[in-house]
């Protein structure tokens, strides 16, 4: 913990506020809110984190700023507006760079009512956020083939009315609107309409197919059968719109269901809206995370960002887990709510269980659809990776694939080499050298053990994710070293093989006898590429270790020459051979006149007498 943070720390108040915090560079990495900055910003530095992801945070912060609100509401609508403005890596932001649509009824004598993706707050009536614009579109299209709403940008008022300054244009003409703009139709009734068609986008359709029922029985008791008939044509094209709305419960409270699926960074929102048991819209969000996200916070930043000024709050929000501060986010949504709203999260079996299922299903989709669409973008996954799936028996594509080899020589200098694969090519930023530490002598067998339990002991610790593919090279011995390696680790799920050199035979887990795998699958040939690369990067090392040692061990029997002379000469020459042919010029330049004056002498006393 540096000064500077230090001393904020002390400083701290006992206020509802937002916190930033910084990087060295001074960006903004973290964003959010609390009841009492004091409390929650001084958690971050305790000498414990069990988060991982806190962790990583806390390592990197080196300011923070403080902005400080009246009430703990008005520090959650400050953190959203600042998490937008600024996505800091170690928030859940909207992926979207976009904003998306909405419906606008406008605040006018005579409301007009089109799509936008800008939000002007002049009194307007905003119905969305449409993730989906075909959705809106078909809204819309619905729209004006049922209400005759004006489709003008005309100003119009009782004064334009009145010094008669627009004329009826053709949407007149053929009964697509009555005409406001010379007075044909009074505002009253105008509005009367729009207010039907906002009923409509509330999801409220069979409440207005009722009341245009009874008005059709109205107009028909007062032998108005023009207006009946017209309201009856309506009713008809309302009750073919409700029909196909999804009847989904027969609990008539408003609820939107919503569920997230997420793997690595990428998350998954759906957003289910139901009212009046109907299921009358679907929303989507792809927001993206840090590794290791709890589902608390993931599902907090989904209603944060749903939520805005313009979506109507609904009275039961359905979700699978108690977001974070749950009291802060319904304190805030019931500001806007028209009823009061809750949080149900279930337990049982029950309808609203089928539904949060039901959601589920549709963000699992839609992060498939996420991850296929990266796909495409960062190219298509080689065809040997499906092969090689398909040869063996894998449950999913071996995208990643680690392999471990072990070598010495006579049980000296033993070490291993693990080699990582991505999508069927080297990945050597990853590549990673092992030095044997607790074994003696040339045991193959407990070394492989050694390895095994180092490296995903590591990994567990890191909360990492595993490999799509653990492969050893060697046979039945190898593979079920490793295997109780991992099982002593109690890792589960895992998918591991070994390749036998001597007949390229290819041992599963379970089964005594090798794969059969045809030598001119293209699948064996990827398995033998990643096995050749291993023993490549083992050997490399090996020699390394054993010429280290070797040339250390010769140069240090030169009296006068030390382990840290030695060194050098390692670092400045390839051999001994080297060395004993380089002039004493060169070798003063490295160790002095005086050393280089005995290295010299004591290889041509060797030389002599040989």
């Amino acid at each position: 913990m540096n000064e500077i943070i230090q001393n904020k720390l002390d400083n701290l108040p006992h206020l509802p506020g937002v916190y930033l915090f910084k990087n060295e560079k001074g960006k903004v990495i973290y964003v959010g809110k609390a009841k009492s900055l004091k409390n929650r910003v001084k958690s971050y530095f305790q000498s414990k984190v069990e988060s991982p992801k806190t962790a990583a945070l806390v390592s990197k912060i080196e300011d923070f700023e403080l902005i400080v609100t009246d009430n703990e509401i008005e520090a959650l609508v400050l953190e959203n507006n600042l998490i937008k403005e600024y996505k800091p890596r170690y928030n859940v932001n909207l992926k979207d760079d976009k904003s998306f649509p909405y419906i606008r009824v406008t605040n006018e004598p005579f409301p007009r009512i089109f799509s936008t993706r800008e939000v002007v707050k002049d009194g307007s009536k905003y119905f969305g956020p449409y993730t989906n614009v075909r959705e809106m579109k078909s809204s819309l299209r619905m729209i004006n083939q049922i209400f005759k709403i004006r489709s003008c940008n005309y100003d119009i008022n009782e004064e334009t009315i009145r010094k008669k300054k627009f004329k009826v244009c053709l949407d007149y003409h053929i009964k697509k609107c009555d005409g406001p703009c010379e007075g044909l139709v009074s505002q009253k009734s105008y509005n009367d309409m729009v207010n039907q068609v906002i009923k409509v986008l509330r999801g409220k359709t069979d409440d207005l197919i009722d009341e245009l029922k009874i008005q059709m029985g109205l107009f028909s008791e007062r032998l108005d059968f023009e207006k009946a008939a017209e309201l009856r044509d309506k009713i008809e094209q309302l009750q073919i719109y409700s029909s196909k709305q999804k009847v989904v419960t027969n609990d008539f409270n408003d609820k939107d269901i919503i569920s997230a699926a997420f793997e690595g960074k990428d998350v998954a929102a759906t957003i289910l809206n139901i009212r009046n048991g109907k299921l009358v819209g679907k929303k989507q969000l792809n927001l993206s995370c840090e590794l290791n996200e709890e589902l608390n916070q993931i599902y907090y930043a989904i209603i944060k960002f749903y939520y805005n000024d313009l979506v109507e709050v609904p009275q039961e929000i359905v979700i699978e887990t108690e977001p974070l501060d749950s009291e802060s986010l319904i304190e805030w949504l019931n500001k806007r709510a028209v009823k009061k709203c809750r949080f149900v999260i279930p337990q049982r079996q029950s309808e609203a269980m089928s539904l949060l299922s039901m959601c589920k299903q549709n963000a699992i989709l839609q992060l498939k659809e996420i991850q296929l669409q990266r796909m495409k973008r960062e190219g298509s996954v080689p065809y040997v990776l499906s092969a090689l799936q398909r040869d063996l028996h894998l449950k999913n594509l071996p995208r990643k694939i680690e392999c471990f080899d072990i070598s010495n020589l006579q049980g000296t200098d033993s070490v291993a080499s693990m080699v990582v694969f991505e999508d069927a090519k080297p990945k050597k930023s990853l590549y990673r050298k092992f030095i044997i530490k607790t074994v003696d002598g040339p045991n193959d067998f407990a070394s492989m053990h050694e390895v095994i339990t180092r490296r995903y002991l590591k990994l567990t610790e890191e909360k990492q994710k595993m490999p799509d593919l653990i492969m050893v090279d060697g046979g039945k011995g190898q593979l079920s070293t490793a295997i109780k390696a991992l099982n002593e680790l109690g890792l589960k799920n895992y998918e591991i093989i070994g390749l036998a050199k001597r007949l390229e035979e290819v041992y599963l887990p379970e089964h005594p006898e090798p794969q059969s795998i045809p030598k001119t699958s293209s699948s064996l040939k990827l398995l033998q590429h990643i096995r050749d690369e291993a023993h490549r990067f083992a050997i490399t090392f090996h020699r390394l270790r054993r010429n280290k040692r070797t040339f250390t061990t010769e140069l240090t029997q030169i009296k006068g020459i030390g382990p840290k002379l030695a060194q050098k000469l390692l670092s400045a020459f390839n051999s001994i051979e080297e060395i004993k042919t380089a002039d004493e010029e060169r070798l003063a330049s490295i160790i002095g006149q005086s050393k280089a004056q005995l290295v010299k002498d004591f290889f041509s006393e060797e030389i002599k007498n040989n």
